[in-house]
């Protein structure tokens, strides 16, 4: 079988599993499908240097402190014309002690292939909502997280503040990134998070047409400020609790702490009991 059989197999399976909901905690929580972990407590070893390691790429000067998103209540989409929600998911709704990890701002080769490599080794999923510029530089990183099953969402194409555009300006940011997303990752994307969680009426009108449900976060690691990553252990494993989405990034500066930090808290999120997983839309 070769390599685009295996990648399109693959995209036909995860593709075949999914399902959307909005359960639990009103319109605040998405139903979800848990994936199991290995059990394997070992971290893996730091990645030699190569040159996608060494690229320098300097941080965005647009990448603000994000704000805080609020839920509302539960919306159904229609197939004809979709419903749109008025606030967006804060936590996940599963079986047990479920949480959800979340990057964001990237792909970006200095640091997404640690991420990829430390979630393989753990064989957990997690969710990349990706810039459209990143992923017209380095494509390759979504097909990589097609083959393991992670989820990636639509985070705009230059991580505007999109209360401060024009509706035109809010659509061809999303529908853009929706495509391009489509043409990487295999598929295009079901869920949308809007840069620094600053949402509004244009957003979740746009994100409905494009067949997409909006998520934000419930516990931000605060790692866009680049502390230590004893720092972001610490935040994560303060506010760990069942259906939680954890908010962290891959690109959008230096997020070398937050691969240090991820493999310091995920196994022992593990070790505690918990399920990571993603959350799967039952309408698509």
């Amino acid at each position: 079988m070769t390599k685009d059989q295996i990648f399109t197999r693959r995209r036909l399976l995860i593709g075949g599993a999914a399902l959307l909901g909005a359960a639990g905690v009103a319109g605040t929580t998405a139903s979800l499908i848990g994936d199991g972990a290995s059990g394997t407590t070992a971290p893996p070893a730091a990645p030699a240097a190569g040159p996608a390691a060494d690229s320098a790429l300097p941080p965005s000067a647009y990448r603000l402190r994000p704000i805080a998103g609020y839920g509302g209540g539960p919306r159904r989409r229609k197939l004809v014309r979709p419903l749109v929600r008025r606030k967006p998911f804060l936590r996940v709704n599963g079986r047990g002690r479920t949480i959800v990890l979340t990057f964001d701002d990237g792909p970006d080769p200095r640091y997404t292939p640690d991420i990829l490599r430390i979630l393989r080794h753990y064989d957990v999923r997690a969710m990349f909502f990706v810039c459209g510029e990143m992923v017209a530089q380095y494509g390759d990183l979504l097909r990589e997280m097609a083959y393991d099953g992670h989820v990636v969402g639509n985070h705009t194409w230059s991580h505007p503040l999109l209360t401060k555009l024009p509706r035109r300006r809010i659509y061809a940011e999303m529908a853009r990134t929706s495509e391009i997303i489509d043409e990487a990752y295999g598929e295009p994307p079901l869920w949308f998070r809007a840069p620094y969680g600053a949402w509004n009426r244009a957003a979740f009108q746009f994100g409905a047409e494009l067949n997409m449900e909006p998520l934000a976060w419930s516990v931000d690691t605060l790692d866009w400020r680049a502390p230590a990553a004893d720092t972001i252990v610490e935040r994560v494993a303060n506010d760990a609790a069942p259906g939680v989405v954890v908010l962290s990034h891959d690109g959008g500066g230096d997020r070398s702490q937050s691969v240090r930090a991820l493999r310091d808290y995920l196994p022992a999120l593990l070790d505690s009991g918990y399920r990571i997983t993603v959350p799967q839309r039952k309408y698509a």
